[in-house]
Order: C-alpha cells, then sequence, then structure tokens
C-alpha cells in the first residue's frame, strides 16, 4: 500500500458562524490530491464543524475567537507544505482554480502571493484589486468622491484590470494563495488585525520584503460574502484595522489623521442614510470608534 503523497498545498478555512457555507467550500479540495485541508474553529457558536464531519479534514479547535489572523496561524502551525491557501468559507473555488494558482507560484519565483479573480454568487465580477490606502482615498471614501474619481478609490473597478494576469498593490483576503516560507519569514499574519486589514497588511510587507502579488485571471473563486456576520456591525471593528494599519505602516501621526478623516466620513455616512436605522448605526458606532482612538479589538 503506497503512502499518500505529501501536500503541496495546505489550504486553511477559518470558520466562525460559517454553517450555511462550510461544506460547500471545504467539500470539493477534501481529499484531492497533494491537497490538505484545515478548518480552524474560533469557537463558532453554531456548530458549522457537524456539517463537515464526514469530510477528509483536519479540524483546529482554538477554544476562543481570537480573530481572523489568529485564526489563520493556528491553521498554518497544522501543516507543512510549501504553499498555504486561505479560503474564506463563504468562498469557493471553480475547477482548476487552485491549479493555476500554484502555476503562477511555480512558474516565478518572484511572486509571493497569488490571487484568483473573484466572482459573486450570481456571476457578476467582485472587485478583489485595491489599491494601498492613503490619507487622499480615506479623504475621497469621507465625501464620496470615490463615486466619481477612480483614483480617489481604494478599489479598482475597470473591467479590464480583472482580465489580464498582473501586479496589483494588494487583493482581496478572501482567497490567496502564498508561499508558506515567505509567510514565516514575515511572522505570520499579524494577530493585531482582529478582522479587517490583515489581507492589506501582508500584500504590504510582501512588497517591502522584495517579493511580488500576482493576480491569476484564470483562477476563479465565487464568494457568497457577508454570511458570517451583520457589516454593519462590523464597521468599528473596520475602523479600528483601518487606524492600526495606518499607525504600523504610515506613523502615528498619519493614524490619527485617518482616525479623523474615518470619523467625518463615518458621520456623513450616516446622515446619508436616516432611513436604514441599522445602517445608520453602523456608521455612527464607528464614528465614536474613530474619534475615541478605535483601539485593536481583543
Amino acid at each position: 500500500m503506497h503512502a499518500p503523497s505529501p501536500a503541496i498545498v495546505d489550504v486553511v478555512v477559518v470558520s466562525y458562524g460559517s454553517r450555511a457555507t462550510l461544506r460547500a467550500c471545504v467539500a470539493p479540495l477534501a481529499g484531492a490530491p497533494g491537497v490538505r485541508v484545515t478548518v480552524v474553529d474560533n469557537a463558532s457558536p453554531d456548530d458549522a464543524l457537524d456539517t463537515i464531519a464526514d469530510l477528509d479534514v483536519q479540524v483546529v479547535r482554538t477554544g476562543r475567537n481570537g480573530g481572523f489572523s489568529f485564526g489563520c496561524n493556528h491553521g498554518v502551525a497544522a501543516g507543512d507544505a510549501p504553499y498555504v491557501l486561505f479560503l474564506n468559507p463563504d468562498a469557493q473555488l471553480e475547477d482548476g482554480a487552485l491549479d493555476a494558482l500554484v502555476a503562477a507560484l511555480d512558474a516565478d519565483p518572484r511572486v509571493a502571493l497569488a490571487a484568483p479573480r473573484i466572482l459573486e454568487g450570481d456571476g457578476t465580477l467582485a472587485p478583489s484589486l485595491r489599491r494601498f490606502p492613503t490619507l487622499a482615498t480615506t479623504l475621497g471614501q469621507a465625501l464620496f468622491l470615490h463615486r466619481l474619481l477612480p483614483s480617489a478609490d481604494e478599489l479598482i473597478h475597470e473591467p479590464a484590470a480583472y482580465e489580464r494576469a498582473h501586479d496589483p498593490e494588494w487583493v482581496s483576503g478572501a482567497c490567496m494563495l502564498i508561499r508558506r516560507d515567505v509567510l514565516a519569514a514575515l511572522g505570520g499574519m499579524d494577530e493585531r488585525f482582529f478582522l479587517y486589514c490583515e489581507d492589506t497588511d501582508v500584500c504590504r510587507r510582501i512588497w517591502d520584503a522584495g517579493h511580488v502579488v500576482r493576480f491569476v485571471p484564470d483562477a476563479v473563486a465565487r464568494h457568497v460574502g457577508g454570511v458570517s456576520g451583520d457589516r454593519s456591525a462590523l464597521r468599528p471593528v473596520l475602523t479600528a484595522s483601518r487606524i492600526a494599519y495606518a499607525r504600523k505602516h504610515r506613523g502615528a501621526l498619519a493614524a490619527r489623521a485617518e482616525a479623523v478623516l474615518i470619523g467625518l466620513g463615518e458621520a456623513l455616512h450616516a446622515l446619508a442614510k436616516l432611513n436604514r436605522p441599522d445602517a445608520r448605526r453602523g456608521h455612527v458606532a464607528a464614528a465614536r470608534a474613530a474619534l475615541s482612538g478605535a483601539p485593536n479589538p481583543s
């Protein structure tokens, strides 16, 4: 009897509130040649692991919800494959997508991270390529200028950008394949980012270390999105992460300016959504978080 071939890719899926989507995410990859799937349960209250109990996956129970980066690091530590795929529990890889991402890393040693084209559940394009945040883009978002001026928006919306392989500044963390040795040299995912901006941060550190982030349009993932939590309620968490990113990469003064601009933007967005109470409450909470200094959640 032959021993199983060593894993080439460790797939890490961090589960929290993911019962509705976890199986569809994991099942196509479980038991695939050269692939080992690790599902990290961050003390999820919904017993999502029951839905994959019959699948060939490794389960890591962290015992607490320490955040997305925390869960990712636990999943990485449970494997030893040269490549690590971080995949959101509400995302699914289409046929051939993982092979295309692996091929991108195999073909060019400069490339440390490869990301697919992401589609929404209905097949429409999900903008997943981004420019690094700056005070100019934060101001643009605050004043709604990003809706008029592409240069004021961190999201890249131009359809042509999603038709060719190239090297964007950063990509959505919903699905990204990274070299294990590069991730280890970077010190793993930064657990100061409880949720949001961990993908911005790891891409920034990859570029700073002299490596490349590559977009691979031939690889396709579908992302249901938003099923793990109320996005309005999470706006203060996003605020905390954006300020933490500014503090880490641009310094204390930039972080203070970022907080003021985010507070302004959230207040203006709250005024624009007076007829949507839940969304308005999220913006108000985010404005308060920004103006109070937005400490990182723990």
